[in-house]
């Protein structure tokens, strides 16, 4: 199988332990064990004396009871246990999807700029992919007009990203509705990646593409709103029973189980999710205002503000690419962004804006220094 270059993480790789002010990050803060131990209210000896006790077998293969549970409570309702299916990350769970649905003669929708697996997995398979452009003219959101015209009989899946990566914008309910009224024309499936999703600006419940429709396949994970990458933990939530069946399927062959520690520790942070929620959304709002001010402040950058994630595509008004761009700055001044090019978004830098404030400030100000000098 011929696939292309993922760009994005090859950049990753490539800097991401090199760098002195990381603004590629895109996790916010990453909680410690401890972190997590103490937000349940619980002796961090007592339960690590507990978890050296695991038995370190196979466990629940599909995902301990109290994990999905805890899935199940970041969704409406109308999200049952029986809907979810545990993933090594979201993308694992992203792979697995296209991968169960995708058929050489299908031809899907995907957005453009997005995760990188959402078009180039299914071209891989030698399926047709039909681009939907997102730009700073529309906000990053999806044109309904366009999407119209994108879909016919042999469309298979309608692919999204929301909030979006790399622009932070949101897809509204009622947009993702007309969406879903689209989708559902065709008999299509929307896959939406909802790794960003789970903390809005006003504290009011985010919803999700699996709330809204029969065929909506939701992807999520534990590693940019919840902050713990580190245990590698995604999943798949779709109210599709044929879907969840044929995932099934599949899992036995690539996946098996996820780890049993991080069954724990997950289970343990979304029964404690309005504490993490709380401490995330404090360093998003902070951090999403000194970005704003930053670019207000600064000649010869714009962008869209984001509005939901943690990520921001900024412009910049200099004649030269991204990628030389991102290297000077990483290898003049130790500042790291991801360059637009991964996004085929030329002209831009993906900036990360949840970590640490002190070293947001800091990256800023050597890049408005960087931006003068060339």
């Amino acid at each position: 199988m011929n696939i292309e270059t993922f760009k994005v993480e090859r950049w990753m790789d490539e800097y991401e332990t090199r760098c002195k002010y990381n603004l590629a990050e895109t996790c916010i803060d990453s909680l410690t064990v401890r972190e997590i131990i103490e937000m349940a209210g619980l002796d961090v000896a007592e339960y690590m004396n507990e978890l050296a006790d695991t038995r370190l077998t196979y466990s629940h293969i599909g995902g301990s009871p109290e994990l999905l549970d805890g899935i199940a409570g970041l969704y409406s309702d109308v999200i049952r246990p029986e809907h979810i299916i545990p993933m090594h990350g979201a993308i694992g769970a992203n792979h697995h999807v296209i991968m169960a649905l995708i058929e050489p003669e299908d031809n899907m929708v995907s957005v453009m700029p997005t995760y990188q697996q959402h078009y180039s997995i299914p071209e891989s398979i030698g399926a047709e992919v039909r681009i939907l452009e997102l730009n700073l003219g529309n906000h990053f959101l999806p044109d309904l007009e366009k999407l119209k015209e994108l879909v016919d009989e042999n469309t298979k899946m309608i692919t999204m990203n929301s909030p979006n990566n790399p622009s932070g914008s949101l897809i509204l309910k009622e947009t993702m509705e007309e969406v879903i009224a689209i989708a559902d024309s065709v008999g299509a499936y929307v896959l939406c990646d909802e790794v960003y999703r789970g903390i809005s600006e006003d504290g009011s419940y985010m919803y999700s593409v699996a709330d809204l429709y029969e065929r909506g396949i939701s992807v999520g994970s534990m590693s940019k709103s919840w902050s713990m990458a580190g245990v590698r933990m995604g999943w798949i939530v779709t109210r599709d029973m044929d879907l969840i069946h044929r995932c099934h399927e599949r899992r036995d062959y690539d996946t098996i189980s996820c780890p049993v520690i991080d069954d724990k520790l997950t289970a343990l942070a979304l029964a404690n999710k309005d504490k993490i929620i709380e401490r995330n959304r404090a360093i998003l709002l902070k951090n999403r205002q000194i970005l704003d001010d930053w670019v207000n402040a600064t000649p010869g950058v714009y962008y869209q503000k984001p509005v939901a994630g943690t990520t921001a595509l900024v412009y910049y008004e200099k004649d030269i690419p991204s990628r030389e761009l991102c290297d000077r700055l990483m290898n003049e001044t130790g500042v790291l962004f991801t360059p637009g090019e991964c996004f085929e978004m030329e002209g831009s830098v993906r900036i990360g804006y949840a970590f640490d404030s002190q070293v947001l400030k800091e990256g800023l100000d050597l890049f408005a220094e960087f931006l003068e000098r060339i």
